[in-house]
């Protein structure tokens, strides 16, 4: 699949390495830095091109009249957007997503058409992190959640501890503990190795679990790695930016919620947007205020401003003075592995979090969903069984009898609205919404090669 990336920010740069590592793309890449873009060349077998992301002469350079995607992920809303007019309306671009920050171009559903500004699909990594927030919040005492289904289904990343009903028994105990509910561990990071779990797999302390349930069952399943965490009621958030305010927006009605914003002229603005949630006019990593805020008996701090080196002070020096729990948006995967092994509980990491958005609709085959895991080495993906016996490779198979690459698990199916643990003798029927789980995401062709349906199918 031949894909055209432009903007190698922070965004950019993490889709052309996630893209380009699989054999099947061929990834050009276009920004206005060359030092940028050398620097990326260096690390990735990839073109690059310099010049405006949006200038007819530059796309034209960069190939996209040969182009399958067009993907526009600069800093600013309109370029995205005019790349995306002038791909489709010069090129005939196939596929076009754009990154969209506005909530105001977001929110305007009329705007995008192919008639009006030929956008497929948007993506609003403030939003996507603000809900990806929202869930940590949810669940205390996780490390990652993520949907599936509509909803239906989450997987669950924790660590395990010495409390948790199942920490120091085998896998296959957990039908004794909780006998009346359906859920799969789907795959065990121990030292940060991927396991490949069984019945006979003990899980250990300090194990990083993942596991999928219903919706319902979700707390339950939680209890059998950790001691379950009282809900959140007091959050604490270091920046008034995009996400500050989208995550205050969604907790203000069930939360006490207080935003921390050093410049005076942006805290009045957004303390008129906000109902509940309190603003105040200061730095996060100021000891003097944060003791003055209680921050002892703050359930949850997140440090949300752009600057990650302020994120990780402020959320270390919350966490000294007593917060229960602190998050830090961290751009830097380097970073956000170094500072999860210390005080920080949580590092947000926007890139991972957008990606699975983006790759789901670079997929082939029916990929409706797709999770980014363990800073990009693994990945959980959706995917819709389509045709027959005659036309598909996993209709009507067992799961025992399909070509899995190694390291790739079918863990659960959705049926309609019956949530199904996927085991070796299950049948795949048509239309089933197949959950899988990969510890090597370079294997990801041979997936979409499963799932796509063949040709002659109508």
């Amino acid at each position: 699949m031949k894909i055209l990336i432009l903007g190698a920010g922070q965004v950019g740069s993490s889709a052309a390495y996630h893209l380009s590592r699989e054999e099947a793309n061929e990834v050009t890449v276009v920004d206005h830095s060359a030092d940028v873009l050398r620097e990326l060349q260096d690390r990735l077998d990839i073109r690059t091109v310099v010049g405006h992301a949006a200038y007819p002469d530059v796309l034209e350079r960069a190939g996209a009249d040969d182009m399958d995607i067009i993907v526009a992920l600069t800093d600013s809303d309109e370029t995205n957007m005019i790349a995306c007019q002038v791909a489709y309306t010069i090129h005939h671009t196939p596929t076009k997503i754009a990154r969209i920050r506005s909530a105001d171009y977001m929110n305007a559903r009329k705007l995008f058409a192919q008639d009006a500004i030929p956008v497929d699909v948007r993506i609003s990594p403030e939003q996507l992190v603000c809900e990806y927030i929202e869930q940590l919040i949810l669940y205390p005492g996780a490390l990652q959640v993520l949907d599936f289904a509509n909803g239906r289904v989450r997987l669950v990343g924790a660590r395990a501890d010495k409390r948790g009903s199942l920490v120091g028994q085998k896998i296959a105990t957990l039908r004794d503990h909780i006998p009346n509910t359906e859920g799969r561990i789907a795959a065990i990071y121990r030292d940060g190795k991927s396991m490949q779990p069984d019945g006979e797999t003990i899980i250990r302390e300090d194990d990083e679990v993942f596991f999928i349930a219903a919706r319902q069952d979700v707390r339950v399943f939680m209890s059998e790695v950790r001691k379950l965490e009282d809900p959140v009621r007091r959050v604490v958030i270091a920046g008034g930016g995009n996400i500050g305010v989208r995550l205050a927006l969604a907790l203000e009605q069930t939360n006490q919620v207080k935003i921390i914003e050093r410049d005076p002229k942006r805290a009045r603005i957004i303390s008129e947007q906000l109902n509940k949630a309190i603003v105040l006019v200061g730095d996060a990593a100021d000891e003097e205020l944060l003791l003055e805020e209680n921050i002892d008996n703050v359930d949850v701090f997140c440090a949300l401003t752009n600057a990650e080196e302020s994120n990780i002070l402020s959320a270390m020096l919350a966490k000294r003075l007593g917060a229960h729990k602190v998050m830090a948006l961290i751009n830097r995967p380097s970073y956000a592995e170094l500072v999860e092994s210390g005080s920080i509980d949580i590092a947000i990491s926007p890139q991972q979090v957008t990606i699975g958005s983006l790759l789901a609709h670079v997929r082939r085959g029916d990929v409706v969903k797709v999770h980014s895991l363990r800073r990009g080495a693994a990945e959980a993906i959706e995917a819709v069984a389509h045709g027959d016996a005659n036309s598909s490779k996993v209709v009507g198979r067992k799961i025992e009898a399909l070509d899995l690459p190694r390291g790739t698990n079918i863990v659960t199916l959705v049926r309609g609205d019956q949530v199904i643990m996927a085991h070796h003798d299950t049948v795949i029927e048509s239309d089933d919404h197949v959950i899988l789980f990969m510890t090597d995401r370079r294997k990801i062709d041979k997936i979409e090669n499963l799932f796509q349906v063949e040709v002659s199918f109508i």
